[in-house]
């Protein structure tokens, strides 16, 4: 519909919100109305005929569901409003938001926002409003990027976060088990940014020492210590402008957190020999296979790190929670091997598609593609049998080793005293400590089990 033509309604708790956008919008609409509490919603669609709302996610109200906006968006359909609507919402509260849109909502926007940024949506949502296309943005798309694919469910919910967050500069926490192609996300973000035609830089933190961690990141002066030959900038002053990548970031200790923390905070970074500080300006990209329940132990990990890494977390789910997309994938990984190669254009038979549904896939993306490229250096012919399809030694004893052949409770208590023991080499104060036991209850537990 012509936007010039459009009636809006503005439902936000915060007075100064309401008074901008409606300056912002009183030339662009026929009408815009305001409404602090949303429990006048009633009343007010009674009255008028919508064709926008723009509904924010949280109110002060007597409605204290922590998903206010969730409640309202529903009683809006519920009272038979045709409007399109969008929500309002801060950064923590993206997951939320990205579940408003299968409840109904056409999009969302991140507070705060750029004004030609909110335009863009409300002209492109009312532009829409009557078409036959239901589908939220971006949810046909499977490919993010090059290499980023997927047409599950969990992977649209992912690519449109992407869609939303990258022209931000909002620090990004990435979690997800190894090989689940958090980089890709990384590099995602990176590409469809405002920084994309800036330098991109991955650093795995988690592999660096105590002695290299600091002239890694920070840089060095010459002579700082032996065997600096000549100045050298660090990952900080080399992603200047652009994107800063840093991987594993869940295993780096707490010295290192303080140092990371510091720099952070400051956006300074001063290299090693050297008292003068320089000014950094970097969009902060972090990723971790350990679950953020442990990274919130502040025995291991620094909370107010976590705050700053994390104004927005993306969890890359495991490649057995992703359905279709094993099936996508190995095509996909078969075709860029076969051009590689040099072998015919190869398909599956019915079985080998059998094989890979099936398959729990432990290593994740990673493995898959390490079993695709076997697949197509062993094939004979052009079409793949299940006998191609070797999964990967290291993952299936790995399995094995993890899950206890026997499911009653004494014997995994048994398998996991013994695990936690040859942990520790024997040392049953530790052994009892992991354990949640005192040394007293674990001997007893040693007797019964005759270990």
């Amino acid at each position: 519909m012509n936007v010039k033509n459009a009636t809006i309604l503005i439902i936000d708790d915060d007075t100064d919100v309401l008074t901008a956008v409606k300056m912002l919008l009183k030339t662009e609409v026929k009408e815009v109305v305001t409404e602090k509490n949303p429990e006048n919603l009633r009343h007010l669609l009674s009255k008028h005929s919508f064709d926008l709302i723009l509904l924010d996610m949280n109110f002060n109200s007597s409605i204290n569901t922590g998903n206010e906006g969730i409640f309202w968006l529903k009683k809006i359909r519920e009272l038979g409003s045709k409007a399109s609507v969008i929500m309002i919402t801060a950064y923590g509260d993206i997951d939320l938001a990205v579940r408003s849109l299968k409840e109904g909502a056409k999009d969302f926007m991140v507070k705060p926002w750029h004004n030609e940024k909110l335009l863009d949506c409300i002209k492109k949502t009312l532009k829409e409003k009557g078409s036959s296309a239901d589908e939220r943005p971006g949810s046909d798309a499977s490919v993010i990027g090059k290499e980023l694919i997927g047409n599950s469910e969990v992977m649209k919910d992912i690519f449109f976060k992407i869609e939303k967050i990258a022209p931000t500069d909002a620090n990004i926490l990435v979690l997800g088990e190894n090989g689940t192609g958090k980089d890709l996300i990384a590099k995602a973000i990176h590409q469809n940014s405002l920084r994309a035609k800036k330098p991109f830089i991955k650093v795995d933190v988690g592999a660096l020492t105590e002695s290299l961690f600091e002239s890694e990141l920070f840089g060095h002066k010459k002579g700082a210590f032996t065997g600096a030959n000549e100045d050298r900038e660090g990952r900080f002053e080399a992603a200047n402008g652009g994107t800063l990548f840093l991987d594993e970031i869940g295993n780096i200790t707490l010295q290192q957190q303080s140092k990371l923390l510091s720099v952070l905070q400051n956006r300074q970074v001063i290299r090693l020999g050297s008292n003068i500080p320089i000014n950094i300006d970097i969009r902060l990209i972090c990723a971790t296979n350990v679950p953020l329940t442990e990274l919130a132990n502040e025995n291991r990990f620094r909370k107010d790190l976590i705050y700053r890494i994390n104004t927005v977390e993306i969890t890359v789910p495991a490649l057995r929670k992703r359905g279709p997309d094993i099936i996508l994938l190995a095509h996909h990984f078969a075709n860029i091997y076969a051009k590689k190669y040099l072998k015919p254009q190869l398909d599956f038979d019915a079985r080998a598609i059998e094989k890979l549904k099936e398959y729990p896939f432990p290593g994740n993306v990673r493995e898959l593609q390490y079993t695709m490229e076997r697949a197509v250096i062993m094939s004979e012919g052009e079409i793949l049998t299940p006998s191609d399809l070797i999964f990967s030694p290291i993952e299936t004893v790995h399995k094995k080793e993890e899950e206890p052949k026997e499911l009653n409770l004494s014997s995994v208590e048994k398998s996991t005293i013994l695990r936690v023991i040859e942990k520790h080499s024997g040392n049953i104060s530790k052994a009892a400590k992991e354990l949640g036991l005192t040394r007293t209850a674990l001997y007893r537990r040693l007797s019964k089990y005759d270990i």
